[in-house]
């Protein structure tokens, strides 16, 4: 499986002259890579080359796009958060499933547990259902989006139910 921190980490060693790279998911097999140079740019060779790249070591049922740095203010692209060592090794694993993506979230729950509900292949959403013994909290509700958002694979979304 992978990540927006996988696939990043592999962009940057893979290309160490590009300063800056961040890649967004809007579900549906799709992803856009954006990126930069250290002079600000991206030339049409370094988004030839990452969009080759990208399909050949990347995710292959992903369509990547290119696009220079800046589109991700206009494209809306979530911050980055600063996030729990626990996150970052289970983002930086090759093989984290659906059951993986649950047992690390249910590790940092401390009233309830999450379970995978179901995958719709159609809009690259996976369900998951939290349920509770407390109302969780805008916050919770908050932290668990951006830990889910940095643990699911690249092209797929979700979507969380709390009960």
């Amino acid at each position: 499986m992978g990540t927006r921190l996988l696939s990043e980490y592999l962009i940057k060693n893979h290309y160490p002259h590009l300063k800056y790279i961040r890649i967004h998911t809007g579900g549906k097999n799709t992803a856009v890579i954006y990126a930069w140079n250290e002079e600000l740019q991206l030339p049409d060779k370094d988004i030839a080359s990452l969009q080759q790249f990208a399909s050949g070591h990347l995710l292959p049922y992903i369509c990547f796009k290119v696009k220079a740095y800046p589109m991700v203010q206009d494209d809306k692209v979530p911050p980055v958060y600063e996030l729990p060592d626990d996150i970052i090794q289970a983002a930086m694993s090759r093989n984290l499933d659906q059951y993986g993506i649950v047992g690390v979230i249910n590790n940092m729950l401390s009233e309830g547990h999450m379970i995978f509900n179901h995958y719709d292949a159609h809009t690259g959403t996976i369900h998951f259902d939290v349920h509770t013994t407390a109302a969780v909290t805008a916050i919770e509700k908050d932290l668990i989006s951006q830990y889910l958002y940095e643990i699911i694979p690249i092209g797929s979304t979700f979507e969380v139910t709390y009960r």
